[in-house]
C-alpha cells in the first residue's frame, strides 16, 4: 500500500515535470532568439541614435497611445489607426489576390493540359513576370484613373504568375502511369481532370498561392505609398513625410505589423493548403 501511494504520488509530478520540459523546449527557441534579436536592435538604436533608428523601447513609448492601445480609433478621412489602416490594406488584396487565384489556376489549367499553348506562352510569361510591381502603378493609373483600381491590378498582376507556373508544372509532373491507367479506363476528358490532375496538382497550386500571397502583400503596401487613400503603406509613408518626433517609431511599428500580418496570411495558405490536401488525396 505505502509503494502503491509513493508510485501514485510521483507519476502527477513526473507528468507535470515533463509538460513543463516539453513547454520550455517549445518555447526557450523563440524566447532566445526573439530576445536576442531585440537586444541587439536596441544596441544599434543606441550607436546610431534613436533619431535615426528608435530602439524597441522608445518605438513602444512613442506609440503606445494611440497606435498600439487603440488600434481601431477614427478622428474622420485617413486618420485611422493601425487596424483600420491594415483592414484597408487586407480588403484590396482579397481581391486582387482572389482574381489572381481565380485566373491563375485556369490558366495554368490550360497551359499544363495543353503542351502546345503552354510552350508558345511560355517566353511571355517569363517575361511579364519579372517585371517589378510598382512599374506596372503608372500604366494601371492611366487605364483605371483610379487609386484602388489600379493598386488591385497591380496585386493582380504580382501575384498570378506564381500561381499560373506552379499549377502548369504541377499538371505536367504527374506520373506518366496515372495517364496510363486513364487511358486503359478510357476517362473522359472531365473524369481526367476531377479523378487525377485536380488530386495531383493541389499540393503544387497551394505553393505558388502562398508564394502569391506573400508578393501580394508586398505590392499593396509598395503601391498604397505611391498613391492610395489609407492603407499600411499610406501611413508608412505618412508618417515619413509628417517628420515628427515620433514618425520613425510609427514607421517601424507599422514594419513590424505588416511582417505579422504577412507571417498570418502565409501560415493561413498553407494551413488551407494541408487540409485541402489531406482531402484530395
Amino acid at each position: 500500500m505505502t509503494l502503491t501511494a509513493v508510485n501514485g504520488r510521483r507519476r502527477p509530478r513526473q507528468r507535470q515535470s515533463q509538460r513543463r520540459s516539453t513547454l520550455l523546449a517549445t518555447i526557450l527557441p523563440y524566447l532566445l532568439c526573439i530576445g536576442g534579436f531585440l537586444i541587439v536592435w536596441q544596441v544599434l538604436s543606441g550607436l546610431l541614435g534613436a533619431d535615426r533608428l528608435p530602439g524597441p523601447i522608445k518605438v513602444v513609448t512613442d506609440t503606445w497611445d494611440p497606435y498600439i492601445s487603440q488600434p481601431f480609433f477614427d478622428d474622420g478621412g485617413t486618420s485611422k489607426g493601425l487596424g483600420w489602416q491594415i483592414l484597408i490594406s487586407l480588403q484590396r488584396v482579397a481581391l486582387g489576390y482572389g482574381l489572381a487565384a481565380i485566373v491563375g489556376i485556369a490558366m495554368g489549367g490550360l497551359l499544363g493540359l495543353n503542351r502546345f499553348v503552354g510552350k508558345g506562352f511560355d517566353p511571355v510569361i517569363q517575361v511579364l513576370r519579372t517585371v517589378p510591381p510598382l512599374a506596372w502603378f503608372p500604366i494601371s493609373l492611366m487605364v483605371f484613373q483610379n487609386a484602388d483600381k489600379s493598386a488591385i491590378f497591380v496585386i493582380f498582376i504580382t501575384s498570378i504568375w506564381p500561381i499560373i507556373i506552379n499549377t502548369a508544372v504541377g499538371i505536367r509532373e504527374i506520373p506518366q502511369d496515372y495517364t496510363n491507367v486513364s487511358r486503359v479506363l478510357r476517362l473522359r476528358k472531365r473524369a481526367y481532370i476531377r479523378e487525377i490532375v485536380i488530386p495531383a496538382t493541389v499540393p503544387y497550386v497551394f505553393t505558388g498561392l502562398r508564394i502569391a500571397v506573400g508578393l501580394a502583400w508586398l505590392a499593396i503596401v509598395a503601391a498604397e505609398m505611391l498613391k492610395a487613400d489609407g492603407g499600411i503603406g499610406y501611413f508608412i509613408w505618412d508618417a515619413y513625410n509628417a517628420g515628427g518626433e515620433s514618425s520613425a517609431s510609427q514607421i517601424v511599428l507599422a514594419i513590424v505589423y505588416v511582417g505579422i500580418v504577412g507571417l498570418c496570411l502565409d501560415r493561413l495558405v498553407a494551413f488551407a493548403g494541408r487540409r485541402v490536401s489531406s482531402g484530395a488525396s
